[in-house]
């Protein structure tokens, strides 16, 4: 059996999120929810993850799994919000330890930060099977735009997170810590060990060209046209173009406060001694 999908998309962050559902039991998952943040003041907001509570119970869904695809760079995860909403258990792939342990030192975090993934309700290892409802889903390890890449194979469709984009858009930078263009490459080889007619659910979408942007493509089409790696294009071509092309790009604007939010399940790091909450930012004096 194969699931039903509804695409939402989070505008300021260009991520796509999936609401997957089994037609049969109406048990659901929700895959990569963004929470609204405004970096300049600090405020967070409810109002696009207040869409999938919507919808599932609209349509009277009950939430299994709050599912990571890897701990995002560019939003923060609603999942901890979802959860009190809707119940499902958060997970995300077991390479987040080396996440919160690279992180940890990168930020300086507070002694007390666990680097065992303890935040989360359960971690994924590769190739591990697990169900929404009656339908069967797998992990797929995908690293190389990050250590805890994954993706999810829910009955006829693959959630590759940043691993692919659209076949115009290509792949997902390489040049964050712990990010290797090789691996990346060999992630995305597996993939394409996948049946032609899988349906490739892609976590961001930029329309480039100006086209609409899309949520949705299949195994085929990724061999035959991604930009930057399709059928032919060898391990050494990629690597050399991925390290070109990552060198140019900006620095994420949201990069620090969502890893710091993202290695911890979606939740604030803890009050200080004045009540509040901070996000720290390295900075490189001049």
């Amino acid at each position: 059996m194969n699931p039903e999908v509804t695409p939402f998309f989070h505008k300021a962050s260009n991520t796509w999120t999936y609401v997957v559902a089994d037609p049969a039991t109406r048990a659901a998952a929700i895959i990569d929810a963004a929470l609204d943040f405004d970096a300049k003041s600090g405020q967070a907001a409810t109002r696009s993850a207040g869409e999938l509570v919507a919808f599932l119970r609209g349509h009277d869904l009950k939430l299994e799994w709050i599912l990571e695809t890897h701990a995002h760079a560019d939003h923060l995860s609603a999942a901890p919000w979802l959860q009190q909403q809707l119940g499902g258990r958060i997970a995300i792939g077991a390479g987040i330890r080396d996440v919160q342990a690279t992180f940890k030192q990168v930020l300086n975090l507070e002694p007390g930060f666990q680097t065992d993934g303890s935040q989360f309700d359960h971690l994924f290892v590769d190739g591990e099977a697990f169900t929404v409802g009656s339908i069967t889903a797998r992990v797929i390890a995908t690293p190389g735009h990050t250590n805890d890449s994954v993706t999810y194979l829910i009955g006829d469709c693959a959630f590759v997170g940043d691993s692919l984009f659209m076949p115009d858009g290509g792949t997902a930078r390489c040049d964050f810590p712990g990010g290797s263009a090789e691996l990346l490459y060999q992630s995305i080889l597996r993939l394409y060990e996948l049946p032609p007619e899988t349906r490739v659910m892609v976590c961001h979408d930029y329309g480039p060209g100006g086209r609409p942007v899309a949520s949705e493509t299949t195994i085929a089409a990724q061999r035959a046209g991604n930009i930057h790696v399709r059928d032919g294009v060898t391990v050494a071509e990629f690597a050399a173009m991925r390290r070109a092309r990552d060198a140019t790009l900006d620095v994420p604007a949201l990069l620090y406060p969502a890893v710091q939010v993202n290695i911890r399940a979606g939740h604030w790091p803890p009050a200080e001694g004045n009540g509040r909450r901070y996000l720290k930012l390295p900075v490189q004096p001049a």
